[in-house]
Formats: structure tokens, sequence, C-alpha cells
């Protein structure tokens, strides 16, 4: 190859060639330098106040002298007390159902199931998870099918003469 090929010839493409893309970078503000450069003098923080002051920062939870709502919230931590609600990652939440309205409001042989149950009046909230408690007496046999049951509800409608089915729940926080 000539001299001439080689100048004609494109850059070669590599990491000693990156530039970022023309006027995706701009220049650093340089404050405090003349009247003329637009933020000469009081270098953009105004005239007075605790903005203007050397020191001076504006933090997240800062609420101007009124008590921040960190310092206002109760401090109750963790699952196991009643009084920490907001702070309760681990609680689930079903709607539950006792054995002893299932024998009230259900005739023998019948299946029990979410939609069932809604139409009977006992679980009525849309996307919470079912379970079913043995506080009661059953004396029939039910198809119960739900999201979860207590060993004393399942023994109870076994016992009735009835099955249990679980069914999987839709909703993630179950």
């Amino acid at each position: 190859m000539s001299n001439l090929d080689e100048t004609l010839a494109p850059e070669a493409i590599g990491l000693h060639s990156l530039k970022p893309a023309p006027g995706s970078r701009r220049p650093r503000k340089r404050v405090g330098r003349g009247e003329g450069s637009g933020t000469g003098k009081t270098s953009g923080r105004g005239q007075k106040g605790a903005g203007a002051r050397t020191g001076s920062k504006s933090r997240p939870n800062f609420e101007g002298g009124q008590m921040p709502i960190h310092m206002r919230m109760r401090k109750l931590r963790g699952p196991h007390m009643k009084k920490s609600m907001p702070f309760e990652p681990f609680r689930t939440r079903t709607q539950a159902v006792n054995v002893g309205d299932l024998e009230a409001r259900f005739e023998a042989g019948a299946v029990v199931d979410a939609a069932s149950l809604a139409a009977s009046g006992l679980a009525t909230r849309k996307g919470v998870p079912i379970k079913v408690l043995a506080n009661g007496e059953l004396g029939k046999a039910l198809n119960v099918n739900v999201h979860a049951v207590s060993a004393g509800a399942r023994a109870a409608i076994e016992r009735a003469g009835g099955t249990v089915t679980l069914i999987e729940s839709t909703n993630p926080e179950s």
C-alpha cells in the first residue's frame, strides 16, 4: 500500500476513539466568576435567607421547622406487635369463615367455594384468600374448595363426611 491509501482509509473505531455524542455533555457551571457570567455576586443563591448561607443544605426530610414525619410516627417495629400494623411485611391477609357458618348457610352435599361463599354473604372481599376456621360444629357433608383450612376445621369437615380441596391463591400477599 502506498502512503496515499493510508491517509484516505477511515480511522479504525475502537476504545481509543470513543467520544460522547455532540451536545450530550455540558461544561460545569462556574459560579462567582463576575457579573458578566450570569452567576456572579450571589452565585445563584439569591439574596438572603438560610439557602444563601454557608453550610445550608435542604435535607430530604426537612419540613421547614415543622416536626418531621419520621419523628411524628410511632417507633414500634416488627410483625410481633399489633400496634405496629403499618410495619408488618410478613402478615398474611385472609378472610376467615367459620365451620359453624357453613353449617348454617349450606345444605348437605353442597360445594363450598369462593363464589358460593360470596353469594351467601360470608366471604365478600374479592381477591382476598379464604381460610376456613374450626369455630362451631358441622354435621353435614360439604365439599369445601378454599385457599386455606386450619387443622381443626379440616378434621371437623372430614369427620362430617365432607372433603377439603385447597386451591392456589392468585393473591401474591398470601
